[in-house]
This record gives structure tokens, sequence and C-alpha cells, in this order.
């Protein structure tokens, strides 16, 4: 009698509720007589019997049925590959319309959104500067000064062809020292 007890312990319920049930039971148990004891656990152990038999036979039917299922999808072509598409699909249909989805989805086009506005702003702010950088003087200045090295050095390279000068480099140097520009090769050791 001790012993289902003890058992009914160490197999403890999950639930509160079902812990009160396995409590009053064992009580009730506890409280019949020895033949009665006796009795009861004969009447559970021809029960458990029985159910197992029946859980027996619902895999044998359940066996049977998914061959017959096998048989059906083959006859019909459709493959393993086919049923694991079309879940896949129904479950990306079935998360797109959750509204966990709709607003999540909802959330990153507003933020994308509001990034591109964030970018566009900085890449018209620098556009902006710049415009107003090529349009300063100091940069006018500068555009000049190679502007007119670039014609002198032209200008040279095409009359070195008739003979007045030898290289490249030299009407480089002519061009320098006519225009007050220091050559890069003025300033490299040599």
């Amino acid at each position: 009698m001790e012993d289902l007890y003890n058992t009914s312990k160490l197999s403890e319920p999950a639930s509160p509720v079902a812990s009160v049930a396995s409590a009053d039971i064992a009580a009730e148990f506890a409280a019949l007589t020895v033949e009665e004891q006796e009795r009861q656990r004969a009447e559970w152990s021809q029960e458990l019997a029985r159910v197992e038999e029946e859980i027996n036979t619902l895999r044998t039917v359940l066996a049977s049925k998914t061959r017959h299922s096998s048989e059906l999808k083959r006859k019909l072509g459709i493959t393993m590959w086919k049923e694991i598409t079309d879940d896949m699909n129904q479950g990306l249909k079935n998360v797109k319309e959750s509204s966990v989805f709709q607003r999540t989805e909802s959330v990153l086009k507003s933020t994308s959104e509001k990034t591109a506005s964030v970018f566009g702003s900085i890449t018209s702010g620098i556009t902006s500067k710049f415009s107003q950088m090529k349009n300063s003087e100091s940069m006018r200045s500068i555009e000049e000064k190679v502007g007119s090295a670039y014609e002198n050095v032209k200008t040279r390279v095409s009359t070195s062809r008739s003979g007045s000068i030898t290289s490249f480099p030299d009407a480089l140097n002519e061009n320098n020292s006519s225009s007050g520009l220091n050559s890069p090769t003025d300033s490299v050791p040599k």
C-alpha cells in the first residue's frame, strides 16, 4: 500500500490539478480493504492491457493508411519535394498574412524611407559644397593655372615635333620656368 503511494510521488504530474487528483486517488486506494485493493489492481491491469491493445491496433491501422496514402501520392505524381514545397509556400503565406509580419514590414518600410531621405539630404549637401567649391576664386585660379600650363606644354610639344624642343620633360621644364611654377622634377634630388 505504501509502495503505491511512493510510486505516485516519484512520477509526479506536471500540473497542480493533476497532483491533487493523484493524491486523492492514492488516498481513496489506501482507504480500501486488501481484497478491494487487489480487485482494483486487477481491474486496472485489465484496462491497461485493453488500452495497450487498442494502441497497437491503431498503430497498425495508421501504418496501413500511411502506406496506402504514399501509394496514391506516387500514382498521382505527388513527390515528397512537392509536398515540402507546398508546405513551405503555405507557411510563408501564413507568415506574410500574420499581423506581426505586417507590422514589422511597415516599420522596415518606414525606416528605409527615412534612411533614404537622410542619405538624400547628405548627398545634396555634399553636391552643394562641391558646387560652391568649384565656383570659388581659389578653384578658378587653380583651373586657370592648370589650363594655361597644359596649353603651354601642348604648344611646346607640338613645336618640338618641328625640332625646337626635343622632349616632353624639356617642354614641361620650360613651361614651368616661364609661368613661375615649380616642376615636380625640380623637387626630386638627382
